[in-house]
């Protein structure tokens, strides 16, 4: 007999795969099949340039030049940011830059001090 979970709506025991998603037949609901690793998954790891796990409260030091979008300030290798957060997004770092103020920084772009 299949070892396939119940659907997670309506319950019904007649669950099917198809490639990476389970199917139920009775309500049509679609959810992944690996939806327990996905879970697991929720708390990812930001990581900068070289692979260093970063975490809120972190020093970090700007490895290449930034410019700033919407003016002409440049923020320069070199320039260490204290106190980083982390967030979601494609600009995963929120911090103050001294001179600048406050913005969002891409991790690849940053080393951990």
């Amino acid at each position: 007999m299949s070892t396939l979970p119940p659907c997670p709506q309506c319950n019904s025991e007649y669950t099917y795969e198809d490639g990476t998603q389970l199917i139920c037949p009775e309500c049509a609901h679609e959810w992944s099949a690996s939806g327990e690793a996905e879970a697991a998954n929720d708390d990812v790891v930001k990581k900068d340039s070289v692979g260093n796990v970063l975490q809120d409260g972190d020093t970090v030091t700007v490895i290449k030049d930034l410019k700033v979008k919407g003016s002409s300030l440049v923020v320069k290798v070199g320039t260490k940011v204290k106190n980083i957060r982390l967030c979601d997004g494609d600009h995963d770092i929120d911090c103050k830059i001294d001179g600048i103020g406050a913005m969002k920084l891409k991790s690849e772009f940053v080393r951990k001090v």
